[in-house]
């Protein structure tokens, strides 16, 4: 095992027009399963290619363990990668397959099988040593790839996006047997994803990316309690945290947020939370408030000053929970050029809230709804920067 290291590490493209990752700070412990998420493009994947040697570091340093590693050449890095595709050799057997690279490395046949009998019982392959891979699901040619890479045993496992061609029953179970395969071997782990819910449920810490640079690292829980800016706070949680333009104005011993026609007491919890928002009374921030702390207002026990009257737009029944959608007549908030640009196709008068409710809630579109904002957990940034007024 050993810990990675990037100083600010960079990769520039060809011709030098632009950074696909720029100076990437970011220390990974001995033993930890650290996951890199982000939209596409946000140079995740360059960064894992940069660990194994299959991208040229164009600045910085990159360590494994103590070694600089920056013009090794994969061979001689000790990692071993498993990718989105599953890249097995289809006249081989499970067997064949998982012991070929021990062969190249010209092991000995008792310690090959040694290695690959580990592996097997690991990842539950005993019965299949003997098939050929079109014999197997999806879900079990990825544990042979995995046991490929565990053969070998590395300093470091290197993962992009391995689930991503499978559908989402089996993704949710291998998630799980990558979590408890990590736990076992308790070895540094380097996992890749864009889908913000595997991160999230996978991670020892997610470092989120975007645009080559990282945004922020920290626990699932820190990521999604205390984002570090705008963009954070709208990739982690699903459905995605809901954005208001708002004033904030003060009322008597409170603070309230004004946003469009509705207004809003935050609680003495959330000015605790983001102190500087007292200072900035009369100004405009960004209201943040996750889909989930929303209630229905006829089973809240929350003030009248923290509830507003809706108007449903769509109504999505998921079952155990019920997802309204609806309007607030304030401008959006856009997170990106790319959401700006949709701004200007779509509504830029009004912003598309979602509220996660109970079940039991039955509604339809254009219902009156009273829903209640659990406003000691809201989020305020600033409206300039991004950034969280903590």
């Amino acid at each position: 095992m050993a810990s990675v290291t990037f100083r600010g590490v960079g990769k520039r493209y060809e011709g030098g027009k632009g950074f696909a990752v720029r100076g990437l700070d970011l220390e990974i412990g001995d033993g930890e399963f650290m996951v890199l998420v982000g939209p596409s493009g946000c140079g995740k994947s360059t960064a894992l290619r940069m660990i194994a040697g299959l991208e040229e570091i164009t600045e910085g340093d990159l360590l494994i363990g103590e070694e600089r590693v920056n013009d090794q050449p994969p061979g001689s890095r000790d990692v071993a990668m498993v990718f989105q595709s599953y890249a097995l050799y289809p006249h081989m057997t499970v067997r064949e397959n998982m012991g070929f690279a021990l062969e190249m490395a010209k092991l000995k046949k008792d310690e090959i099988r040694r290695r690959v009998e580990r592996a097997s019982a690991i990842l539950g392959l005993d019965e299949y040593l003997d098939r050929t891979p079109k014999a197997l699901s999806g879900g079990q040619r990825q544990r042979v790839a995995m046991g490929r890479a565990i053969v070998r045993e590395p300093k470091v496992f290197l993962m992009d996006e391995p689930l991503s061609n499978l559908d989402a029953k089996l993704r949710v179970q291998m998630r799980s047997e990558i979590i408890k395969l990590q736990r076992e071997l308790a070895t540094t782990m380097v996992y890749v994803t864009h889908d913000q819910i595997e991160a999230m449920t996978m991670g020892d810490r997610v470092a989120v990316m975007r645009r080559g640079e990282l945004q922020q690292v920290a626990s699932p829980h820190d990521l999604y309690d205390r984002p570090d800016n705008l963009f954070v706070a709208g990739f982690i949680g699903s459905p995605a945290m809901n954005f208001l333009r708002g004033r904030l104005e003060g009322a008597g011993d409170g603070v309230d947020v004004v946003t469009g026609p509705v207004r809003l007491r935050l609680s003495p919890e959330a000015l605790a939370a983001y102190p500087k928002a007292a200072e900035r009374l009369g100004q405009e921030v960004v209201f943040g408030v996750r889909p989930e702390h929303f209630q229905a207002g006829a089973s809240s026990s929350l003030p009248p000053d923290q509830r507003l009257t809706v108007t449903v737009d769509v109504a999505e029944v998921m079952g155990s929970e019920t997802h309204v959608h609806f309007y607030v007549d304030t401008p959006p908030v856009a997170l990106d050029e790319q959401s700006a640009a949709d701004d200007e196709v779509l509504d830029r008068t009004r912003t598309k809230v979602t509220a996660r409710l109970d079940g039991t809630v039955r509604v339809g579109q254009g219902d009156q709804l009273e829903v209640a904002v659990r406003t000691a957990l809201c989020h305020l940034f600033d409206v300039e920067t991004g950034q969280p007024l903590r």
